[in-house]
């Protein structure tokens, strides 16, 4: 699909465009659970419809009990169905319709040799997807992400390998963090700005020209979208700010200009700054398009179960949603959200979940090493977070090439000094200390030698630059 003309998932165009090429089958992947309207379109046209997916089944409640609305396809294959007894059913979409083609090869069994082939190479991709689609790193999850880095790391397919060259990623230090932050990011952005053409055509490569060709273009669209996604956050935050809506429990921000695969990436930076469910929506070529992102305390798709009269189109799951309305409504669906919405200010409130309390000297190569035992870290698997109360603060400099980032120099007591980083936002940084020390008392910090008392939670690992290694404490919190 296009992401402008066609939206995310089935649309009837799309249905009519392959019925017409002679298309007799389709298969989706991560949609499709929630397009029953298309589903019945593309039947009527005689076609087969297979659906993979893992959002949230639609339902309607009838003297209290759920009943679900499944799209008249010919299969239905989504974890979260009540009659699934799938083991693990928390697993994203791209991993179901891996289950389906592993599936497809075990019942051809002459076909072992290539299945063995092919699911390897998959299994690269299924790992990228878990991580980007942020599931919880528990239980098969784990298993996938740990076995396709492994892959990825020693034989990675050569699209994937052309974009951690273009991105001066070492493959023996790929990490989950890379492919969530980085290659995930990269391969995705074609898709949010045009069609995913383009990231197909890199993982399809079998030249090494060609595919470094189109990962510097990926590249390039990335860091494109990153500064229009700064932008659209910038704004929204604005609006927040001016236009009333600090005190409300759920946030709903119009953004007409934005581009509207911007949208939910946008609400997840909002949420995170706020702490409160985020929606924004965008002007799109029918009516308004929009994307939410939840917190933990808020069933999103149930929300917008219960005022579903708004939308003309809706899906999702606990944590994150897609929609589609009429702009006239806008304001009406903000009041009936937030009027729904029995979240109290506790559930608003930053919660930072310390291991241990543990001195930096402590915190040495051996540490770091044992800790890698527990990756990949992520969702529900976070890395160990460490505290130190009192640290003092002795000089900084600016790191990166906007001087957002920081490097520190600190000591426990004054015998032995180290160096933390910090690559949050330093506002946060300079409202902490300053709380403390007073008005202008972080860019002192820069600019000369200081002591500073200052409490802090990290995260240990190894740096490694050049083939030398070093201990690194990366700094999270300040009070």
């Amino acid at each position: 699909p296009h992401r402008m003309r066609d939206g995310y998932g089935l649309s009837d165009r799309l249905i009519e465009d392959a019925h017409a090429e002679g298309i007799d089958t389709i298969v989706t992947c991560d949609n499709g659970i929630a397009a029953a309207p298309q589903i019945a379109c593309a039947c009527g046209l005689g076609m087969t419809v297979v659906v993979t997916d893992h959002h949230e089944v639609p339902y309607v409640e009838e003297g209290g009990v759920r009943r679900e609305l499944l799209p008249l396809a010919a299969a239905v294959v989504d974890p979260k169905r009540e009659e699934c007894h799938y083991p693990f059913p928390g697993i994203c979409g791209a991993l179901v319709a891996y289950k389906l083609i592993q599936a497809l090869y075990e019942s051809e069994p002459v076909q072992t040799g290539r299945m063995r082939e092919t699911m390897e190479e998959f299994l690269q991709l299924a790992a990228i997807a878990t991580v980007c689609d942020v599931m919880e790193l528990l239980d098969e999850n784990r298993i996938v992400v740990r076995e396709g880095l492994k892959r990825m790391r020693t034989s990675p397919g050569l699209g994937i390998r052309s974009l951690m060259e273009v991105n001066g990623i070492e493959p023996a230090g790929l990490t989950a963090y890379h492919l969530g932050f980085v290659i995930g990011p990269c391969m995705n952005a074609t898709g949010r700005l045009d069609t995913a053409l383009r990231a197909l055509k890199l993982l399809g490569s079998s030249e090494k020209r060609d595919a470094l060709l189109i990962a510097g273009e990926l590249k390039e669209m990335n860091d494109s979208r990153k500064r229009m996604t700064q932008e659209g956050v910038q704004e929204a935050e604005r609006l927040v700010e001016e236009a009333g809506m600090a005190g409300d429990k759920v946030l709903v921000i119009f953004l007409p200009e934005c581009h509207e695969s911007l949208a939910g990436i946008i609400a997840g930076r909002v949420r995170e700054k706020y702490g409160r469910p985020t929606f924004v929506l965008t002007r799109g070529e029918e009516g308004v398009k929009g994307s939410g992102r939840s917190v933990e305390a808020y069933h999103m798709y149930d929300a917008m179960v219960r005022c579903s009269g708004f939308f003309t189109k809706f899906g999702g799951h606990k944590m994150a949603a897609g929609l589609s309305m009429e702009e006239k409504d806008i304001p009406a669906l903000r009041r009936r959200l937030n009027e729904d919405c029995s979240l109290t200010e506790e559930d608003f409130m930053e919660r930072i979940h310390i291991d241990i309390a543990l001195p930096f000297e402590r915190a040495d190569r051996k540490m770091a090493r044992e800790l890698q035992l527990l990756e990949p870290f992520g969702t529900a698997n976070p890395k160990p977070l460490f505290a130190r109360k009192d640290v003092h603060f002795v000089s900084a400099r600016r790191m990166g090439a906007k001087g957002n980032y920081a490097r520190f120099t600190i000591t426990e007591d004054g015998s032995r000094y180290y160096e933390a980083v910090y690559f949050g936002d330093l506002g946060r940084f300079t409202q902490a200390v300053e709380a403390r020390y007073g008005q202008g008392a972080a860019s002192r910090l820069f600019e000369a030698r200081c002591d500073y008392l200052i409490s802090v939670t990290y995260h240990l690992g190894i740096h490694s630059f050049r083939g030398k290694e070093e201990v690194q404490f990366v700094l999270q919190n300040f009070c």
